[in-house]
């Protein structure tokens, strides 16, 4: 079993997008979903592939909005759950390396909301965004989730005391650009590395935009607000979400390019 797997076995990825700072990212990205899947609208009905889509919070949701959903997982756990959960969906078991069993430029959104999370440097992820490229129906929408480097810094090297620790096995550039080996879980990056990435697929940005914002970093806060309050803020990171000082120093990020 792959230390990803090991991961998702025991991590409740199911509730993470329904506690108060997930419900955040959730309503954010479903917002910019929806804007992309305007421009997407045709006379055929709009389809839509879920790459690495977890326990299908996204797939669910959108299938429940009528829409066409594809969803691929990789880890068996959460493709379980998924498959539990709505029977219209179509599920594979696969990675988002190579996706051989869909055809070239069948989806008019493609979503990679964690593939990215976790393959490490620029080779795989090109080979996931290759892939998603091929899928998508040209000029149509890629949807790509990637997790902010400083996030990680502030995070779990100040707030949380592990600087000495992660800095003594050399993972932090002089910098402060966090070192990844392929043995660790994610690789996180900045709004470089993905700009980067972009042009060594030959994609184009149409926006990108912060998913959660301060959320990560309020989790007690968010869950002392009253209903009303948290509403509000939920309404203030919509606002936000596309201010280019603030992108890149939420937890998530999510560019959204166009497949021209």
């Amino acid at each position: 079993m792959t230390n990803l797997e090991n991961y998702y076995n025991k991590f409740h990825e199911e509730n993470r997008l329904k506690t108060r700072h997930g419900t955040v990212e959730f309503l954010t990205t479903m917002h910019y979903i929806e804007e992309a899947l305007l421009q997407a609208q045709g006379p055929q009905p709009v389809m839509i592939a879920d790459i690495g889509a977890g326990t299908g919070r996204y797939s669910v949701e959108l299938c429940h909005r009528g829409y066409d959903v594809t969803a691929v997982e990789l880890v068996p756990h959460n493709l379980e759950i998924l498959r539990s959960k709505h029977e219209n969906i179509k599920t594979w078991a696969g990675d988002a390396r190579n996706l051989h069993f869909l055809e070239d430029e069948t989806f008019d959104i493609t979503l990679l909301f964690g593939p990215l999370y976790h393959l490490h440097g620029d080779e795989e992820k090109l080979k996931a965004l290759a892939e998603a490229k091929r899928i998508t129906k040209k000029s149509g929408y890629i949807l790509v989730a990637y997790v902010m480097n400083d996030y990680s810094v502030l995070q779990y090297c100040f707030k949380e005391h592990h600087w000495k620790e992660v800095s003594d096995k050399d993972g932090l550039t002089p910098d402060f650009h966090t070192v990844c080996d392929e043995n660790e879980l994610y690789d996180y990056v900045r709004l470089e590395d993905i700009d980067r990435l972009n042009k060594a697929a030959g994609l184009e940005r149409v926006k990108i935009i912060s998913a959660d914002g301060a959320a990560d970093y309020m989790r007690r806060e968010l869950n002392e607000m009253s209903e009303e309050e948290f509403q509000a803020f939920c309404k203030y990171q919509l606002a936000i979400a596309e201010r280019p000082e603030l992108v890149g120093a939420g937890s998530h990020t999510v560019d959204i390019l166009k497949n021209n």
